[in-house]
């Protein structure tokens, strides 16, 4: 009777298994895969109940890391329909391997970046230059992330500048306590209150809520843009509805979405 059994629960499992195959490559596209970077989680899940209401039967499932993870995993043959980058550089990557055509990726919108910290300021720290000085815990990204990019060019920028001094950014990195895998580690560690201090995008000091955590303006001379880039994949299983989303988060009701969650308007900065 167990022999009966197992072949029936065998049986059971390959017809799950192909029932899952043949929906995921169905024409109606009832699910679509969107690899997109962490600080868009709160952004891109709004727009993707948009994308269901409007779309009846459908289903987005999202995939939030930082872009150099999604960028990775795509280069790995993870399967996704729509990768949303913070950078054009994982996008570039992705082109370089052959999963997304060239020219077929656009951008969709800005973010900046922001000091953040505890909501009860351990560190006291009260502007910018304060992250410079001894004894300050500082989280960042790493540098292969693209806020952790970001993050170590605004130090650069600083270092230039009379009002900072060129010992800056090396005084700064000194505070450095520990380097996260994405933005949303980074936040999470500050407000725990494992950092006096730490630098993510506004649109992520913006979502978080305000007893659990206060913002350090970054000088306009020295913040840094940083641009967002959306593409299809080119194998992808669901392309049309994947464009269908595309073209959402490209709308004005995608990019009031957008705008609403702390991001810029596309070409705001161009």
């Amino acid at each position: 009777m167990r022999g009966y059994t197992w072949i029936f629960l065998l049986l059971l499992a390959f017809s799950s298994a192909c029932r899952g195959a043949n929906d995921a490559r169905s024409p109606s596209g009832e699910t679509l895969t969107i690899f997109a970077a962490a600080s868009l989680s709160e952004a891109f899940t709004e727009i993707a109940a948009e994308f269901e209401a409007s779309y009846p039967g459908s289903e987005v499932a999202i995939n939030f890391a930082g872009s150099q993870q999604l960028a990775q995993q795509i280069s790995h043959g993870a399967t996704a329909d729509i990768f949303a980058s913070a950078d054009s550089q994982q996008i570039e990557n992705v082109i370089g391997i052959g999963r997304v055509n060239g020219g077929s990726e656009q951008p969709f919108t800005h973010n900046q970046l922001a000091v953040v910290l505890p909501g009860d300021n351990p560190g006291g720290i009260f502007e910018f230059n304060d992250l410079a000085k001894p004894g300050v815990k500082l989280i960042l990204a790493d540098a292969s992330v693209p806020v952790g990019h970001y993050s170590q060019e605004m130090l650069e920028r600083a270092s230039t500048q009379t009002d900072f001094g060129d010992q800056f950014k090396e005084d700064v990195l000194a505070n450095v306590v520990s380097y996260e895998e994405n933005v949303r580690a980074v936040l999470t560690k500050v407000v725990l209150g494992e950092a006096d201090a730490g630098i993510v995008y506004l649109s992520d000091f913006n979502g978080a809520q305000e007893e659990d955590v206060q913002m350090v303006a970054i000088p306009d001379e020295i913040n840094i843009t940083a641009g967002y880039y959306i593409a299809p994949l080119n194998d992808s299983h669901n392309l049309e509805r994947g464009m269908e989303f595309l073209k959402l988060v490209l709308s004005p009701k995608g990019q009031d979405i957008l705008t609403r969650h702390g991001f810029n308007l596309r070409g705001q900065h161009e």
